[in-house]
């Protein structure tokens, strides 16, 4: 089975960039030792400082819905809720 990747574009609301970009720094690293995780990567684009895109490769379903259980994921949720529009795409290979 391929593996689950997901794309989450996140744009900070004018005045909140800074409060968002270290809430996704913060969360990287502990995605990243979860169980199942095999890609977690932030970037910024470089045309606008305000928006972020998540790369993100899990095993599958099922480690991704027990990433979004964890106490991290929660508090990123509660910390950007309002402050970022957040666009996501999961995705499976197809070649």
């Amino acid at each position: 089975m391929k593996d689950l990747i997901v794309v989450a574009t996140i744009t900070a609301k004018e005045g909140n960039e800074v409060v968002v970009r270290e809430a996704l720094q913060k969360i990287v690293p502990l995605s990243r030792a979860e169980a199942g995780c095999i890609r977690y990567d932030l970037h910024v684009d470089l045309g606008n400082h305000a928006s972020f895109v998540m790369l993100e490769a899990w095993r599958d379903q099922a480690v991704l819905t027990a990433h979004e259980a964890t106490p991290h994921f929660q508090e990123l949720v509660a910390t950007i809720g309002g402050k970022a529009d957040v666009q996501i795409i999961k995705l499976n290979q197809v070649l």
